[in-house]
């Protein structure tokens, strides 16, 4: 089993090493690690990854090839987590009985009647329909159906109606090493490339050196240029979590294509909507941020701007203070994208999301005038418009068309 995994491993883009797992074999050999899938997933971690860019592929594979492994041990009812027993207990409301429940009416009075359960509540609650609890049809809590509001406690999303959600969530990076499937976004974003000679001169001027040494009477005089290279700037904001995860994959190859392409090139993260801070690294977003002023004066307008995202989120994230999922926003959303977009006048949306759901989308039709109608479905023909739209100066913006895409 363990050498299928070091060669699991290795398809799956992690270099490890037969040394690597030699010392793998050899800490297991002494009991390094106890009897704990835990205790071994850090234990071969450490053993075979020497490189934290590669966590996010070893977790993958080490998902796929110890998936189901817990089934080789016997469990007794006793031994089963009551978590589990209270999962299988979850109501579970047909459609019919969805459509019967009501929401309580606006963001005002949602926070409102939570600061009212929060101050009034002392017990645990349990498939009901008003207090803070679990299963049932209160707007507050984890495990049930409200068409709006208050996801608490819960370990991912269900039915994608929570307008804000009280949990700490951890993401993964995007892969910058990925090849396959990037081709065509390679090309498409050449189209953004200008060329210019900086730097010192250590390039061959093959038709300078022949002009000069002609004038020379014949005797070489040997003329040398700046290297040729990318001078665009390219500043990418990635949406990350939440209904992103369904598009990793695209954003994947988006990411890495934009990385290989561009000389100088920077990335930040948020979730769902630009807030007062953005993060680089996924695993540290909690401790290690940027504020989002200080990434504007950081960043010159010279910087192109792409945002990446679905948009697809609740209305009041992008509208209200205190409309993030995550934590207490003090500004709302929408004035920190005007600010960004201010600074960043070249700037384009990429949006994964099918064009044709757009206007269905109330959030997507929000975000879309807010960046003035640059937004662009990702697909080689949207990011051929984006790319575009990016090397335009002082024209309006063209808007995508779909056959009932009214403006936003």
């Amino acid at each position: 089993m363990l050498v299928r995994f070091f060669l699991d491993l290795r398809a799956g883009g992690v270099p490890v090493t037969l040394p690597e797992f030699l010392s793998l074999l050899e800490a297991l050999a002494a009991r390094v690690a106890r009897l704990s899938a835990e205790d071994f997933y850090h234990l071969a971690r450490v053993c075979l990854v020497k490189d934290e860019r590669h966590y996010d592929r070893y977790d993958r594979v080490f998902a796929g090839h110890f998936k189901g492994a817990e089934r080789l041990f016997e469990a007794s009812a006793a031994d089963v987590p009551e978590a589990w027993l209270r999962a299988l207990a979850e109501r579970v409301l047909t459609e019919e009985e969805k459509a019967q429940v009501e929401a309580l009416g606006g963001w005002e009075k949602l926070m409102e009647t939570l600061r009212q359960r929060l101050a009034e509540q002392r017990e645990r609650h349990e498939g009901g329909s008003k207090w803070i609890g679990t299963g049932g049809t209160s707007p507050f809590g984890a495990q049930g159906y409200n068409p709006e509001g208050v996801r608490i406690g819960q370990a991912g999303s269900r039915h994608r109606r929570a307008v804000k959600v009280w949990d700490r969530r951890e993401f993964a990076n995007f892969d910058d090493t990925l090849e396959l499937g990037t081709r065509n976004f390679k090309m498409g974003l050449r189209r953004l490339r200008r060329f210019a000679r900086e730097g010192a001169a250590e390039e061959l001027d093959l038709d300078g050196t022949i002009s000069a040494t002609a004038r020379n009477a014949g005797y070489l005089d040997l003329k040398l240029v700046p290297e040729r290279r990318n001078a665009v700037k390219v500043l990418l904001l990635l949406d990350v979590g939440g209904s992103m995860d369904d598009h990793v994959r695209v954003c994947d190859e988006l990411f890495s294509a934009a990385r290989s392409e561009f000389r100088h090139f920077e990335h930040y993260y948020f979730h769902n909507f630009p807030y007062e801070s953005l993060w680089k690294d996924n695993r540290r977003r909690h401790t290690e941020r940027i504020a989002t002023d200080q990434l504007i004066r950081t960043y010159g307008p010279d910087y192109r701007a792409i945002f990446v995202g679905d948009a697809a989120m609740s209305p009041y994230e992008i509208t209200m203070p205190g409309g993030s999922v995550e934590h207490w926003n003090a500004e709302a959303g929408e004035a920190w994208l005007r600010r960004l977009t201010a600074h960043f006048r070249h700037c384009v949306w990429l949006n994964p999301e099918p064009l044709e759901r757009w206007d269905y989308t109330p959030s997507i039709v929000i975000t879309r005038g807010l960046v003035e109608g640059r937004m662009f479905p990702l697909t080689l023909a949207g990011l051929d418009q984006a790319t575009a739209e990016l090397q335009r100066r002082g024209v309006a913006p063209p808007r995508p068309t779909s056959p009932s895409a009214p403006p936003p």
